[in-house]
């Protein structure tokens, strides 16, 4: 059955009470929730906030309870969370709903969930994105009438979640394993306790380079074009093919004899957010690169996916953002890559660390794999009980 959402619940939009008045904010009586504190993904249960308001302010702000579900309406759109115990005001970014009787609340939290793209759609301003109350209440979901069944469907999403967070946990643990392994076995840059050589990245790599400056036309045509990789990806330490854009064969003649990237290359993002993120190229594909990463061809002395993990330690990070040029989006220098210092261990040390990873690395393969399955099987069921 299709209803609006001003039909299942009471649509409150948040306020701020004025920060010029001292009083509203002396003390943490009331949680205060802004959209910093709900996360992008999934249903984010709110039990504190970072901010609060007194007493004193509850009569200039829009104050909610239990079972309240927040959505925001401005700027990024349709993050959601549901009230635990307590009291939350919340402000003018955010979209409140109290759940009537025609609906159970993690119910219309999960179908809001499910929803989140269609909100995203009708947002009405090209600059800051903004559903105003009454476009949220106007807004149309399919719902279940039978209140026993909602509970039902909620309990399953509960428990496919659950899994969810898990495998993430199970998944977040291996990367730290691997990271305190490196720690145990080669100490720190700084103290140095094993006494390793002391070198920099442009001492160890035949060639530094960074891919095309030239603003790049693509194609649609899969079957000629040629794969093009920006530092998108490689966001998560190794370089992922799902979301490949394609350049046409005579761009791709122009660009590929210039840097033609080999197994065992390192591909290292040097702007944004994830600028300093490196994976390795373990594959023989042919592809083209674009200014946002930067090739490394390791010499012999060094283990490519040893390299990887030094130049993805927080060590290395540090020498980076020390360096990091430009004013709003961070640019990495091909220079600054060449003068970092890292340190040098054996070979034959590089080679026992390698090893354990990759041991890890398959058990982590293993968790990430049944994490997709619980994701599919997630968003199946969403499309089922809510599409």
């Amino acid at each position: 059955m299709e209803v609006m959402m001003k039909e299942l619940g009471e649509i409150i939009t948040g306020n701020t009470p004025s920060k010029k008045t001292e009083a509203f904010w002396s003390s943490e009586d009331i949680c205060f929730i802004k959209p910093d504190i709900i996360a992008d993904d999934g249903i984010n249960e709110i039990v504190d906030s970072n901010e609060y308001i007194s007493e004193d302010a509850r009569k200039k702000a829009r104050v909610v309870g239990k079972n309240s579900i927040f959505i925001t309406c401005i700027g990024s759109i349709g993050k959601i969370g549901i009230a635990s115990d307590g009291e939350y005001a919340f402000n003018q970014q955010i979209n409140a709903i109290i759940p009537n009787n025609r609906v159970q609340p993690k119910y219309l939290a999960y179908n809001l969930l499910f929803n989140k793209p269609r909100l995203v759609a009708i947002a009405n301003a090209p600059v800051v994105p903004i559903i105003n109350k009454s476009q949220f209440g106007e807004f149309a979901v399919n719902i279940e009438t039978d209140i026993d069944r909602q509970c039902e469907i909620v309990d399953v999403l509960d428990k496919l979640t659950q899994i969810i967070q898990q495998r993430n946990k199970e998944i977040s643990a291996l990367d730290e394993l691997i990271k305190a392994r490196f720690v145990e076995m080669f100490g720190t840059l700084h103290d140095n306790e094993n006494g390793f050589e002391v070198v920099t990245i442009e001492d160890v790599c035949s060639l530094i380079k960074d891919g095309t400056h030239q603003t790049p036309q693509y194609t649609e045509n899969k079957e000629e074009g040629f794969k093009f990789l920006s530092s998108k990806d490689v966001m998560s330490q190794k370089i992922d093919w799902t979301d490949i854009k394609y350049i046409p064969a005579e761009l791709h003649e122009k660009l590929y004899a210039t840097i033609k990237p080999q197994r065992n290359d390192i591909l290292m993002s040097k702007n944004g957010v994830n600028y300093g993120v490196a994976a390795v190229n373990d594959t023989d594909e042919i592809f083209d690169i674009y200014v946002s990463l930067a090739l490394l061809r390791p010499k012999e002395e060094i283990d490519p996916v040893f390299l990887r993990c030094v130049i993805n330690n927080p060590e290395t990070k540090r020498q980076f953002d020390s360096s990091i040029k430009g004013i709003g989006v961070p640019n990495l220098h091909l220079g600054e890559i060449r003068k970092t210092k890292i340190f040098l261990p054996p070979i034959e040390l590089q080679k026992e660390f390698v090893l354990f990873a990759e041991q890890i690395t398959k058990s982590k393969v293993a968790a990430q794999k049944a994490l997709d399955e619980t994701k599919l099987l997630f968003d199946s069921l969403m499309q089922q009980y809510f599409g």
